[in-house]
Parts: C-alpha cells; sequence; structure tokens
C-alpha cells in the first residue's frame, strides 16, 4: 500500500481592541535580506503584495526555498497554513476600511479578492462572526483581528543531526486534520484518546510511538497521525487512519525538552537548519518517534524528529 490513507500550533497573531478602535500602526517587516529565514522573506513579501495576486510559486521565490519546504516551514513557525494567514490578513484590512467608513463594501470585496459580496460576506462570518455590515455600523471585531506575524528569532539551538536510510514502515492511530484549529490543542486531545490503545493493538511492532504530520491535499493543511508501527493494516480498529511512510533518506535530530516546546524544534529545522544544509526536503510525511525512554506522564525522556531529505542538486545552490 503506497498511498496514504486517512479515515478520519496555534500562533494567531490577533490585535483585539474597542469596537470602532483601528489596529495599531502595521508593522513594517525587514528586508528580505534582514528577515528571519525563508518564512521571514516570506512574510515580507506577502506584506508588500497583499493587495495584488499572491502565487506560492512567487512567494517560494522570494523565500528562496521549494513551495514543497515553505508550506512546511510557515505551518511550522507560525502554527497554521500561509493560505489562512493570507486570507485572515486580507479580511483584517478590509475591515478595518470598512470601519472607517471610507469605502462601500463591494468596492471593499473586489480589491480584497472576492468575485462577489456574497462570497466576501460569507468569508466574514467565517472570520469574525459578523457580517461586512455589521462591522461597518458596530465597529472592528473584538477577535480574530489578524496583523502581521513577525518570526521569534529565539528559536530552538539544535545539534547536527544524524542520517540514517529508513525502510518502509506502516504507521495506524488516531488522525486529525487541523488547519483553522489550534493544532497543539488538537494534538494534545488526540494523545489522549490513543493512550488507551496503546499497546493493544494488533500488530503492533516494538513499543514506540510516532506523530506523524502529512499533507492530503493543495490547500497547505497539515493531517496529524498519532499511533503505532504495524505490521499490516488487516486487524487494525476501523476508526484509526493508516499511513504508508515509504523508505526514504532521514535527517533525525532529538528534542530534549518538555514535549509542549517540541513545535520550536520544528520551526528551528525548517526555517534555520534545511536552508543552509545543502540538503532538500522530500514530499513525505515527517514524524516523531516517542521511544521507550519517553514519559507521557510527564512530558520528558526526548524524542526523535525524523525529516526526509535529499541532497541538493550543485544547480540550485
Amino acid at each position: 500500500m503506497s498511498a496514504q490513507q486517512s479515515r478520519s500550533g496555534s500562533f494567531e497573531p490577533a490585535f483585539a481592541g474597542d469596537r470602532r478602535r483601528s489596529l495599531p500602526a502595521r508593522a513594517q517587516p525587514g528586508s528580505p535580506k534582514s528577515a528571519a529565514g525563508p518564512v521571514g522573506r516570506a512574510l515580507w513579501y506577502i506584506e508588500k503584495h497583499l493587495a495584488a495576486d499572491l502565487s506560492l510559486n512567487e512567494v517560494a521565490d522570494c523565500a528562496g526555498v521549494s513551495c514543497l519546504h515553505l508550506l512546511r516551514a510557515f505551518n511550522a513557525v507560525a502554527g497554521y497554513p500561509m493560505r489562512q494567514y493570507v486570507r485572515a490578513r486580507r479580511l483584517t484590512e478590509a475591515a478595518c476600511r470598512l470601519a472607517a467608513d471610507s469605502d462601500d463594501i463591494l468596492s471593499v470585496a473586489m480589491d480584497s479578492g472576492y468575485g462577489s459580496q456574497t462570497a466576501f460576506t460569507r468569508a466574514f462570518l467565517q472570520q469574525f462572526g459578523m457580517t461586512p455590515e455589521a462591522i461597518r455600523d458596530q465597529g472592528l471585531p473584538v477577535r480574530r483581528l489578524v496583523g502581521p506575524l513577525k518570526v521569534n528569532n529565539s528559536a530552538a539551538q539544535i545539534g547536527a543531526p544524524r542520517f540514517e536510510e529508513g525502510g518502509r514502515r506502516l504507521v495506524a492511530g488516531l488522525a486529525e486534520r487541523y488547519g483553522d484549529q489550534d493544532g497543539s490543542t488538537v494534538i494534545a486531545g488526540q494523545w489522549r484518546r490513543f493512550a488507551a490503545y496503546f499497546g493493544g493493538i494488533a500488530g503492533q511492532v516494538g513499543n514506540v510511538a510516532y506523530g506523524t504530520n502529512y499533507y492530503t491535499g493543495d490547500d497547505g493543511n497539515l493531517e496529524y497521525l498519532c499511533g503505532v508501527e504495524v505490521a499490516d493494516f488487516s486487524s487494525v480498529p476501523r476508526n484509526f487512519g493508516l499511513l504508508c511512510i515509504p523508505a526514504q533518506h532521514w535527517a533525525v535530530f532529538f528534542h530534549r525538552e518538555h514535549v509542549s516546546t517540541i513545535h520550536r524544534t520544528w520551526a528551528a529545522i525548517w526555517n534555520q537548519w534545511l536552508p543552509d544544509s545543502g540538503h532538500e526536503a522530500v514530499d513525505a510525511p515527517f514524524f516523531e518517534r516517542y521511544g521507550e525512554s519517553f514519559d507521557p506522564g510527564t512530558g520528558l525522556g526526548g524524542a526523535e524528529l525524523w525529516v526526509p531529505v535529499t541532497q541538493r542538486s550543485p544547480a540550485a545552490m
């Protein structure tokens, strides 16, 4: 079985204030050269071209990495997909214009990339729980206004990885898709539910748990599967997600801190180590491996972070 199958952190920079209060002056990201890694360069480009049509290829070109790398790095640093961030930023700017009574709703909708006022209203309700008319009459909402994201330069310090050739793995467990949701909350809940299954799954291989990240579509949203390696999928519970991780060349890092800070190590890998490593990401799942030294009761004991990579071609360097 070679296809991924599913039976199926966040970071939201919000400026909340009183109604009719405008957002603070927009933070001005630095130039691409001074921005923090590929995500910082991507954020700079997005802010410079927020009102224009944006393509993933253009943003990735400015960031200096592949589209695949950028999507994963952005998710690791921001905690949610880049597409969701761009959408929220445009809607926030539109809400500020409407609260200032400067333009009619249809004009603001068209400037924000929406082809109709109906679609614009639907997006406003999803983002703010208010219609454009309500924001014009009542002022800015008190939540979910998203200002420019800045990359935290104090990312985790990671050691050099070891490299391994790994064979195919079959992983089964509980899968959740997260995008608009708070990924950290979703994942913590998954592990609590999965604890009841661990050790009693038919065909379980070893006493090791896997937290596996993978993409299932082109919207930038990740699925996270917490599970175990199994010999085959024939006898696993029907509510489990199933994932085949193909054989890969792996860069393996060790996260020593409490498990609640593991997102900082992922961010450092994607936004700092990989761009300068001479390697590039492979389009395959990447995962956390929790061995017998890990204590789920305390969150301590460390975990390995496995990233599928290949040597970057000289032409790409």
